[in-house]
């Protein structure tokens, strides 16, 4: 089993777009990629005024939180596979997974191991639809590969993969890898020759000098390459837009909240107090069937990166939930069990469906009471701060959330913000913010500068001081 050292988690590289040969761009909303395949037709960037930051109770716009895209535009069916195995990256596979479903894909996640239940990367347990021996015979329009170690390993030598990929690129069908797997699985099978590639800058080295390319995306003929958790977003919308059209991406990267670079300010804090500890601090994190698999998975994998105790709680009957896009997750434990131990922080995920079961848990209610009442730091994301506003959580408190819930908050709202700070109280608008959220809940703890490390490590651009 091959491993890396810390750099993978904080490596020393330049954001650059580096191509050797005349490329098309295309432009989504805090998108772009390069590319050495030729386009087909190119649409003019959507024009966006220069936002103003306001604050109200109501919401400029209501964009849904679950509806798929296929659901309002006609679109062929596409069959796709992402295959996981022990140590697949969380965040690269859950995001491909859930935007590809949210623009109507039919995704198929696969296990390499000899059991559907793998232990990821970051210490999440996922649960694959069906095993790689099942998708033999099947056809798909496309294969996506996360990243992660061993995961890319395990990717590498499952021989059943290796066969149905190659075969895949010799029809020439859409194919993608993120990551460390462009250079620890495509590279060694073969698939990666004449064209050119990116990955995380960890694995840089073992790329042939000529073909590497430093963007965070890359499209050479029928293959993607994408450089890590943080490039996620921009990687899975890229695919979206080739399988179903410039116009699903776009619809796609609206509903998940992804925004110009310049459209929203990152974080604004209000009643600054510190949060420090003289020890790890301890975050409970509850989850519930309709939680949004890409909130819970950025979260858990952002914190424990930066060294979090960070304990997984489900408030449903099982350990195990399904997330809002059909992800299978596996809690440490039930919510039942969480009151034996006190938490330094407890963050709400969102995601409309496990809201409503987070609002409806006893248990959960009263440790977030426990948690005001001793002056404990407390936060939800997308429709949860509906489920702390209806606790009574949020009082004289400024906040944000999903723009879909935001006028459901009768406190002070705070808009064109993706993340509100207010004493002790963390809240965030979604989905594409995710990111945002748990870097600035790492940035509060530890200070800038391992929020900073983590984001390198993510590839994830984020702000010097």
């Amino acid at each position: 089993m091959e491993s890396v050292s810390s750099s993978f988690l904080s490596p020393s590289f330049t954001l650059k777009t580096f191509p050797s040969k005349p490329f098309s761009s295309f432009t989504l909303p805090s998108l772009s990629y390069t590319s050495t395949a030729s386009a087909s037709t190119s649409a003019s960037p959507q024009q966006r005024s220069k936002p103003t930051k306001k604050r109200s109770s109501k919401p400029s716009k209501t964009l849904p939180l679950t509806t798929p895209t296929s659901t309002t535009t006609s679109v062929p069916s596409k069959k796709v596979l992402v295959p996981i195995g022990l140590g697949t990256e969380e965040m690269e596979a859950v995001i491909l997974i859930g935007v590809l479903r949210r623009a109507g894909a039919d995704v198929t996640v696969a296990s390499v191991e000899p059991q559907l239940e793998i232990e990821a990367y970051g210490g999440t347990r996922l649960v694959a639809d069906t095993s790689i021996s099942t998708c033999c015979d099947q056809v798909f329009d496309l294969i996506a590969l996360p990243g992660g170690m061993p995961g890319s390993v395990r990717l590498r030598d499952c021989e059943i993969l290796k066969q149905i990929t190659s075969k895949h690129a010799e029809d020439k069908r859409l194919y993608g890898a993120i990551c460390a797997a462009p250079a620890v699985t495509l590279l060694p099978w073969g698939l990666t020759r004449r064209k050119q590639i990116t990955c995380h800058p960890a694995f840089n080295d073992k790329l042939s000098t000529f073909w590497a390319v430093k963007s965070n995306i890359q499209v050479s003929g029928e293959l993607t390459t994408s450089r890590g958790p943080g490039t996620s977003f921009e990687f899975a919308l890229c695919l979206v837009e080739q399988l179903f059209g410039e116009s699903v991406a776009k619809e796609v990267a609206e509903l998940l909240l992804m925004c110009a670079a310049d459209e929203y300010l990152r974080k604004e804090e209000f009643n600054k107090v510190e949060w420090s500890f003289d020890r790890m601090p301890r975050v409970l994190i509850p989850i519930a069937n309709g939680s949004d698999e890409i909130e819970i998975v950025t979260i858990v994998d952002i914190l424990r990166r930066a060294k979090v105790d960070v304990v997984v709680a489900s408030v449903e009957k099982s350990t195990q939930i399904v997330a809002s896009q059909g992800t299978k997750i596996i809690a440490e434990k039930l919510i039942s069990n969480a009151p034996e131990e006190i938490y330094d922080l407890i963050i709400l995920p969102g995601g409309v469906g496990g809201a409503e079961r987070l609002q409806k848990s006893r248990i959960l209610k009263k440790l977030l009471k426990e948690q005001e009442a001793a002056g404990r730091i407390y936060g939800a994301i997308c429709s949860s701060p509906a489920v702390l506003h209806k606790h009574g959580l949020l009082k004289e408190k400024r906040a944000t959330a999903h723009p879909s819930v935001i006028s459901k908050l009768t406190n002070e709202v705070v808009n064109g913000t993706k993340v509100v700070v207010d004493g002790k109280v963390i809240t965030s608008r979604g989905l594409a913010t995710v990111t945002d959220f748990a870097l600035a809940i790492v940035s509060k703890l530890f200070g800038h500068g391992r929020a900073r490390s983590v984001a390198e490590g993510l590839v994830f651009e984020y702000p010097k001081s």
